[in-house]
């Protein structure tokens, strides 16, 4: 397949706001043992591709600069020792970085097949938020049939994928979002019930909702005073599962009830993480969760897509919280 020697990438001109967004021309990378290199057809974009702009979630070192933590696309060149897969093969690809290019290399143990109802833009949304979430809802969170679970965030990306898997594991799904809209966005991926944060006092309404026992699993990524609130309406046993940070990291709150209730506190952050450890990941996802994905039982849902030299615009909606579901970068060539 021929590959030119040059392609279009986003970079950042400094930490900033969307303004430091700019579309250069670099060189196509090449891929090492165990990758392949990827005719980027879409990449998503994600809270930490804003936080990395403005400076606080630097790439791993030795990876590239460039943002973007997923993508999905065309099989165009392929490394030393990777099996699996072959020249032409459409797949989606969880990366450290380099999502915003044409071009992309990726880990082989981290390229998974399309699902065959999505398009390649709906697969290129899957990644992030669907690594993300299982690992933290089903392995650190636990969430088993029969459970409760509160969603904060509901209608974003990761909201709504975890509002989809945990349906689909037996679970009784609860949900915060910040608007009507929103929370019927919500009700209609599957929750239970949706809670509006803006006029409704979550840790009221669980209580209301669960009789006051509190429920068993809680995903937040707002951080700050939540953090107290949702050790308050944990039940017996309960896990509270910290992925992000909209507010403080440093707050001050009483570990009393994580003793008598037994509770469990913990949290990750995935980019960080070798690409043995993401593997493992993804066999877990081709093993439960790509099947719901083939069957439509379960499926990203894609707000808006814009095209690579919208970038900015993009992650002015994105910062904005205004979407529903997930925000895509479309590579036109």
């Amino acid at each position: 397949m021929a590959i030119p020697e040059t392609m279009r990438q986003v970079r950042f001109e400094g930490a900033g706001g969307p303004e430091v967004i700019r579309v250069e021309i670099a060189p196509v990378p090449s891929p090492g043992a165990g990758q392949v290199l990827i005719e980027v057809a879409a990449a998503g974009v994600n809270r930490p591709d804003c936080l990395q702009r403005a400076g606080g979630y630097p790439p791993p070192l030795g990876a590239t600069d460039v943002p973007g933590l997923e993508v999905s696309g065309r099989i165009v060149a392929i490394g030393d020792g990777v099996s699996g897969f072959g020249m032409g093969d459409e797949v989606c690809a969880l990366v450290a970085s380099g999502g915003y290019a044409e071009y992309c290399v990726a880990d082989s143990a981290l390229c998974l097949s399309i699902p065959a109802p999505l398009s390649l833009l709906e697969a290129g949304g899957l990644p992030e938020n669907y690594y993300t979430v299982y690992d933290n809802v089903f392995t650190r969170g636990r969430l088993a049939a029969g459970e409760t679970i509160l969603v904060h965030g509901g209608s974003s990306g990761i909201g709504s994928t975890a509002i989809q898997l945990a349906k689909q594991a037996g679970a009784t799904v609860y949900a915060t979002a910040g608007s009507a809209e929103k929370c019927d966005f919500c009700r209609l991926l599957g929750a239970d019930e949706a809670i509006d944060y803006r006029t409704q006092d979550f840790v009221e309404q669980v209580q209301r909702l669960t009789d006051g026992r509190g429920v068993n699993v809680i995903l937040d990524m707002v951080g700050g005073p939540y953090i107290a609130r949702n050790i308050s309406v944990l039940a017996l046993e309960g896990r509270l599962v910290q992925i992000a940070f909209l507010q403080s990291s440093k707050v001050e709150i009483d570990f009393l009830p994580v003793m008598t209730r037994r509770l469990t506190v913990t949290g990750s952050t995935l980019r960080p993480r070798s690409v043995e450890l993401k593997a493992k990941i993804a066999d877990s996802l081709r093993q439960n969760v790509w099947p719901l994905l083939e069957k439509g039982a379960v499926r990203p849902v894609v707000h808006a897509t814009f095209p690579l030299e919208q970038a900015r615009e993009a992650h002015e909606l994105m910062e904005s919280s205004a979407h529903l579901g997930k925000i895509m970068l479309e590579i036109r060539r």
